[in-house]
């Protein structure tokens, strides 16, 4: 039976974070991955997460939900300098590669990857599976706000209180997304992530379909 800890600031809430081996060892490798700004972003995500699931009645796999939300911006770190993959397939890669070597099921581990690789495409994970649902909406409150009022009060500092947004957080997180993305500015194409680009850099020209269609060898 997998054994959890209480979210600290708040016994009263009944959010637990997972705390079985594999929820411990995904938590060491992604502090020593990110920084304490995107460890505390990611664990919020699970936390957000995990509370509106708890207020849907969602049937939800806490320990999936903690690892998709712990990897879902791992591809937006330094170790992914080099690559020229859409960062959130970087990270659902890595989260699968860490999964498989728990020897976790390919479904669970599909549903992981699944989360990660579509956090960033509204409209689509609420169709889905829960933890997929769940991790792009807890990535869309703590980013943007996005069901700010359906948290109450109390729920929104306990987690603040455990892990803190910080001063500057808007400005820290499209500084994040940039450097993270500005050595691939093509993978953001048919994405929001252009916006970072464009925001960051003037000299940006965003890929235009239209243009692309209407220029195409089909004449």
């Amino acid at each position: 039976m997998k054994q959890h800890r209480l979210l600290p600031t708040n016994e009263n809430l009944g959010i637990v974070i997972p705390d079985s081996q594999l929820a411990r060892e995904a938590t060491e490798l992604i502090r020593d991955t990110e920084s304490e700004f995107l460890f505390h972003h990611s664990t919020r995500v699970y936390l957000w997460g995990a509370l509106l699931g708890k207020r849907k009645n969602l049937a939800f796999d806490e320990e999936l939900l903690y690892v998709a939300a712990m990897f879902h911006d791992v591809g937006l770190t330094s170790v992914y300098r080099e690559s020229q993959l859409r960062f959130e397939v970087d990270g659902a890669n890595a989260a699968r590669d860490f999964l498989r070597s728990h020897h976790i099921g390919e479904a669970e581990v599909q549903k992981v990857w699944t989360a990660i690789a579509l956090h960033t495409t509204p409209g689509i994970p609420e169709h889905t599976h829960p933890e997929v649902a769940l991790v792009q909406a807890g990535a869309g409150m703590d980013v943007a706000g996005r069901g700010f009022e359906g948290y109450t009060e109390e729920q929104r500092a306990a987690v603040l209180a455990s892990y803190p947004r910080g001063t500057a957080f808007a400005s820290k997180m499209i500084d994040a997304f940039y450097e993270g993305m500005k050595h691939r500015p093509g993978t953001t194409f048919g994405t929001f992530n252009d916006d970072f680009i464009a925001y960051k850099d003037p000299g940006f020209v965003r890929a235009d379909l239209c243009s692309i269609i209407l220029n195409s060898s089909w004449g």
